[in-house]
């Protein structure tokens, strides 16, 4: 049974584009190279060969688990989500109660997660912490560097 993965709209079709990218750009240079490299001869002795099949190989391991991921992927209408609690997909504004430091994150789907955009992992534990609480409620998250204490302070879309 596949893993259900959450996108909006634009993660679901930076997806589709690279697996595009995989089957038309990059499918065809590894046959390319597989061919250049059986042209220089005996097979059996040939690195280049050996390499660009490996490479292959693993193109296509790529491209199955992206079609994999497209085929079990959900959209969601983030227009439609509940703004009382967190959710995947939430911009939540919160205070670490110990420094006193607001942070404003963005809970996404794994692959969308980039901290330079604030886009936290769905799973990472503070996302895990989050989810299902509400503006007011106190978030104790187990971290690597301890326990750690957050306020909601507000959760739009």
């Amino acid at each position: 049974m596949r893993d259900i993965k959450y996108y909006n709209e634009e993660g679901l079709n930076k997806l589709k584009d690279d697996l595009h990218k995989l089957i038309t750009v990059d499918r065809p240079a590894a046959s390319a190279q597989i061919a250049e490299a059986r042209d220089k001869g005996d097979l059996s002795e040939n690195a280049e060969y050996d390499a660009a099949k490996e490479a292959q190989g693993m193109l296509e391991l790529k491209i199955a688990k992206l079609q994999d991921t497209i085929r079990s992927a959900r959209v969601i209408d983030e227009s439609k989500l509940d703004t009382t609690k967190v959710y995947i997909l939430s911009h939540v504004t919160i205070l670490n109660l110990k420094t006193k430091t607001k942070m404003k994150y963005i809970i996404a789907p794994e692959r969308e997660a980039d901290i330079k955009k604030a886009k936290i992992s769905v799973d990472s534990p503070i996302a895990k912490g989050l989810l299902g609480k509400s503006v007011g409620d106190i978030a104790e998250i187990q971290v690597p560097a301890g326990k750690m204490s957050f306020e909601i302070l507000e959760i739009t879309r």
